[in-house]
C-alpha cells in the first residue's frame, strides 16, 4: 500500500510531531509554574521606612521573606527581628561555613527585637542554642 520511502517519511513526520508537542508542553508548563511562584509570593506591608514586615511562614522561599520577621522576645514581647540579623553571617565557601559554624556558641546568640518601624529596640530575641 505505501512504499518504503513513504513509510519512512510518515515515521519522521510522526516523530517530529511528538518531539514538537513535548517541547510546547514543557515550555507552557515552565511558564505556568514560574507565574504561579510569582503570584504566590506574599505581598507584605511596608513600614514608614519602606521595610517589608510580617510572618516568615507566609513566605514561599527564604528569598521572599520580609525584611522584618515577626518574633516573640525572650520576655514574651511581640515584635520583629531583622532578617539579616536572624540569618547571620552567610558563608562564601564551604571552608568559611565550617569556620562560622565552629565559632558559634552552643548556647546560641541574642539579636535585637524591634518595633514595626525597624528602628526602636523593644527587647531581645534568642537564636539557636537550648
Amino acid at each position: 500500500m505505501y512504499s518504503k520511502s513513504n513509510r519512512i517519511l510518515i515515521g519522521v513526520v510522526f516523530i517530529v510531531c511528538i518531539v514538537g508537542g513535548v517541547m510546547v508542553f514543557q515550555s507552557t508548563y515552565a511558564k505556568s509554574t514560574t507565574n504561579q511562584s510569582q503570584t504566590n509570593s506574599p505581598n507584605y506591608p511596608k513600614n514608614i521606612n519602606g521595610q517589608t514586615y510580617g510572618s516568615s511562614s507566609d513566605a514561599t522561599s527564604p528569598e521572599t521573606e520580609p525584611e522584618l520577621i515577626s518574633a516573640t522576645g525572650v520576655d514574651g514581647t511581640a515584635g520583629y527581628v531583622l532578617k539579616k540579623d536572624l540569618d547571620g553571617e552567610l558563608p562564601k565557601s564551604p571552608e568559611e561555613a565550617i569556620a562560622i559554624q565552629n565559632s558559634r556558641s552552643p548556647d546560641g546568640r541574642d539579636i535585637p527585637l524591634f518595633d514595626v518601624n525597624g528602628e526602636t529596640v523593644i527587647g531581645v530575641f534568642h537564636v539557636g542554642g537550648k
